[in-house]
């Protein structure tokens, strides 16, 4: 579907922006858009890809005009631009308002009205049960796509969005934190030894958006199926495969903080549709002119349970080693391989 195509990427120069770039580059697609506000990094990217499929846009999604200059002849949105750090949004809400929600709606605007085939949003498990401000963002910025497509014509830009849990090393990732503080000899720091966490990797990130792409429809979000750990097991994992006797100490738990990760939850549950490896979860297609709201109940919501770290698949420390052994940052840091220098 991606043949002779042409793809844009907000916030193209992050971690996620470029494992797209290596998914896509050595294809038959058309052209790849970088769409950020962070010209040295774009600078930067220029001349280590040194590639002509990749053309460079400077804007920021909080500004429409540059948005929709660079939508135009665009087939598929990569929607990834978003302020992601909990602290900085709990402590500048506003910040987080202007580019999660209001950015996102620019950006199904501009797709909109450049007859854009598909455009997918990213959103986050912090947006389940929001309990700070970068979550309430994001699960407004669903709330803003999924209100946009139940607008579009039949043949319209279709909107979608994913949803997944923290990804391995990525930006945010609680893995870098570990890995330094081993290297420096320092112990490792641990809210709670009992919080569980969803293991994702950032090529399984794109992978889930692309699955997006090819089955999506209308409003659709979709979550893949991941397997988490406790967090003490994944610092043991970490402490095993560096061959340290780095030491473990609890901290307790941070501001806006959770124990377990939903991705799904149980109103979500009772109508999502079971893939192999993900959960379709549809939108709610109805207008205002119903009960259910004010009179009617729904038996099913009662019956089955959110979709957390807590009781998906469990994984063992010999388990977690295999999979942190798959991240190109980790085996870097090993010496196994080479960091990419726009991983972050």
């Amino acid at each position: 579907m991606f043949e002779n195509k042409t793809i844009m990427i907000t916030g193209g120069t992050g971690s996620f922006g470029n494992t797209v770039l290596h998914r896509f580059l050595n294809t038959d697609i058309k052209e790849i858009r970088i769409f950020s506000r962070d010209e040295k990094k774009q600078e930067d990217m220029r001349k280590f890809y040194d590639n002509s499929k990749i053309k460079f846009h400077i804007g920021d999604v909080r500004d429409y005009d540059s948005v929709d200059n660079t939508m135009l002849g665009v087939d598929y949105v990569f929607h990834a631009a978003a302020l992601k750090q909990v602290p900085s949004c709990e402590f500048f809400p506003i910040q987080a308002v202007k580019t999660n929600i209001l950015g996102a709606e620019n950006v199904i605007k501009a797709a909109i009205a450049n007859n854009a085939k598909k455009l997918i949003v990213l959103s986050t498990d912090k947006a389940v049960y929001p309990i700070n401000a970068m979550g309430m963002s994001k699960a407004l910025m669903e709330k803003v796509m999924i209100a946009y497509s139940r607008q579009q014509l039949e043949n319209g830009t279709v909107l979608c969005g994913t949803r997944y849990g923290n990804v391995m090393a990525s930006r945010g990732s609680v893995i870098p934190l570990f890995i330094e503080q081993i290297k420096s000899g320092k112990p490792i720091t641990i809210t709670d030894p009992e919080m569980t966490r969803y293991l994702m990797s950032l090529e399984e990130a794109v992978e889930l958006v692309i699955y997006a792409y090819q089955n999506g429809q209308q409003g659709d979000i979709f979550v893949q199926k991941s397997p988490a750990c406790i967090i003490q097991d994944l610092a043991q994992a970490l402490i095993e495969l560096f061959e340290t006797k780095t030491t473990i100490k609890i901290i307790g738990t941070r501001h806006g903080e959770k124990k377990h990760e939903t991705l799904v939850n149980r109103e979500e549950m009772a109508k999502a549709i079971e893939l192999p490896g993900y959960y379709r979860i549809p939108a709610d297609t109805r207008d205002l002119n119903y009960d259910i709201y004010f009179e009617k109940g729904q038996q099913k919501v009662s019956k089955v349970q959110d979709y957390t770290s807590e009781n998906t698949q469990r994984l063992t420390i010999p388990e977690i080693k295999e999979k942190l052994l798959t991240v190109d940052y980790v085996r870097a840091e090993l010496g196994l391989g080479d960091k990419h220098p726009f991983y972050d």
